[in-house]
């Protein structure tokens, strides 16, 4: 059985589909401020931010994945449902929803087909509730 690096829903992130190569992880904290007269303004803090993930990585459809794997991930966007994500070691993300789906083709053969193509898909924490 082929390895996965991370699992979307039903989607694999592997080699055979769209293997990222770079993951960040960003982390924000609100902290909202609020007039005072005659005095600098005050920061309150009213916790966390959805965290965000980007994956970032390359096809290359003549030896493994291709496009169907990008077209599959819009699918999932479009569907408008927080997925479950889990990573190659088991760890159970929570649930995510794709914010964006972005790629760009290059090295294009004659008939326009793209030899390599470079994704990058942006997740954002659904939020879970009753913590």
């Amino acid at each position: 059985m082929p390895q996965t690096m991370m699992t979307l829903g039903g989607f694999p992130f592997a080699l055979e589909t769209a293997a990222y190569e770079q993951l960040v992880l960003s982390q924000s904290w609100r902290w909202p401020k609020h007039d005072r007269l005659g005095r600098e303004p005050a920061l309150q803090f009213v916790g966390a931010d959805a965290a965000e993930i980007e994956l970032e990585g390359a096809i290359y459809p003549s030896l493994r994945g291709g496009l169907g794997a990008i077209e599959r991930l819009r699918e999932l966007a479009g569907q408008g449902q927080p997925l479950m994500l889990t990573d190659g070691l088991g760890r159970v993300w929570g649930r995510w929803v794709i914010a964006q789906v972005s790629d760009t083709r290059s090295v294009l053969m004659d008939d326009g087909q793209a030899r390599k193509i470079v994704f990058r898909i942006t997740l954002k924490a659904y939020g879970e509730d009753g913590r």
